[in-house]
């Protein structure tokens, strides 16, 4: 089986509280004068108490068009990706010359050459390393890389395959939509990076290893999450409906996905989360009728960093690891959801 040997996450550089980013948000979209009782409400509802940035606040006005946001993401996802990935293979007891996949998944931004063909001279990779740039999965995308990685690895057991995700949300911030949508993002989401460094069955670690994983999509929802593509770059789309979906289709799906290994919820002690936002949350935590601080890990991250899209599901199971791993035998699942629309579990085993 697949095992993880590492989860490295980072945040952007730059910290600020939610209400300076509050204050930003107000300076940089709202016209002179109007009233800003909304989008308080918003952002103090979102739970969020501090989160990173890639650029300084004061700069973010000066991003007249897509291109110059394209270009800092470009500046910034380089070398926070060189830093989660180097940090990760160090951790794993690896270095980049014994990598063999790279997948690079980012929602925040594009580049040709990709980022991960960027960071292949720049680590000191083999020139033979496999390359698998991902776009368009969003905050699903972090399980569904996992998801990836096994599959590659059960074909190549002897192989090590590094996940990189870097989300510089704060760069796709419309300042000409003022939509309950771009409110909702504004407060939540934020800038960061995770690496995760698997093995295949024939090398020996430590880690959680892979048992199965799981993909489903929800028909009729292609325009509940995404991005519409416009000239001033990523506008978002967002529908409220989200919570609903998730109390009406998690809980089946956890639980074909759990009997077809013999398993209920009781027997997972570790529920590693995507941090999609508190109405998300709530719901995931009544529909699975999950046992007090089950998702504590979780709903800390949205706090101290926002909702990271691909990147924060990492963060939780890195925290995982590091504070709360279940004894030996015990089983967990991670669980993420994303544009499509659409939820990725993978079980893991300690």
């Amino acid at each position: 089986m697949t095992r993880i040997a590492a989860v490295h996450g980072a945040l952007a550089p730059h910290q600020h509280s939610q209400q300076e980013l509050t204050d930003m948000v107000a300076r940089t979209c709202l016209p002179v004068g109007a009233d800003r009782r909304v989008l308080d409400r918003v952002h103090r509802g979102a739970r969020v108490e501090t989160r990173h940035t890639a650029l300084p606040l004061e700069t973010y006005g000066d991003l007249k068009d897509f291109g110059a946001s394209n270009d800092a993401f470009i500046a910034t996802a380089v070398p926070l990706g060189a830093e989660v990935v180097g940090a990760a293979l160090d951790e794993a007891g690896l270095s980049p010359r014994d990598v063999d996949l790279l997948m690079f998944t980012s929602v925040t931004g594009i580049a040709a050459p990709s980022v991960d063909a960027r960071l292949v001279g720049l680590l000191g990779m083999r020139p033979d390393v496999r390359r698998v740039p991902i776009f368009g999965l969003g905050c699903v995308a972090g399980a569904a890389g996992i998801s990836r990685l096994d599959d590659y690895l059960r074909g190549r057991p002897d192989d090590v395959a590094v996940l990189l995700s870097v989300e510089l949300c704060s760069l796709t911030l419309q300042r000409d939509d003022m939509s309950g949508a771009n409110l909702v993002a504004s407060a939540l989401f934020g800038d960061g990076a995770s690496a995760l460094v698997a093995t295949g069955a024939r090398r020996r670690g430590a880690g959680p290893v892979v048992v199965d994983t799981r993909s489903h999509m929800y028909p009729d929802t292609q325009e509940v999450m995404g991005w519409d593509i416009t000239g001033s770059g990523f506008r978002i789309v967002l529908d409220a409906g989200v919570p609903d979906l998730v109390r009406k289709n998690l809980a089946p799906e956890v639980d074909s996905f759990l009997a077809d290994h013999g398993l209920t919820r009781d027997d997972i002690t570790a529920w590693v989360c995507h941090p999609g936002g508190p109405k998300v949350l709530e719901a995931m935590e009544d529909i699975l009728e999950l046992p007090d601080g089950a998702l504590d890990l979780t709903w800390r991250s949205l706090a101290a960093a926002g909702n990271l899209s691909s990147s924060s599901v990492l963060h939780v199971l890195r925290d995982t690891l590091a504070e709360r791993p279940p004894p030996a035998g015990g089983a967990g699942l991670v669980i993420a959801m994303g544009p499509g629309f659409c939820s990725e579990m993978v079980l893991l085993r300690w």
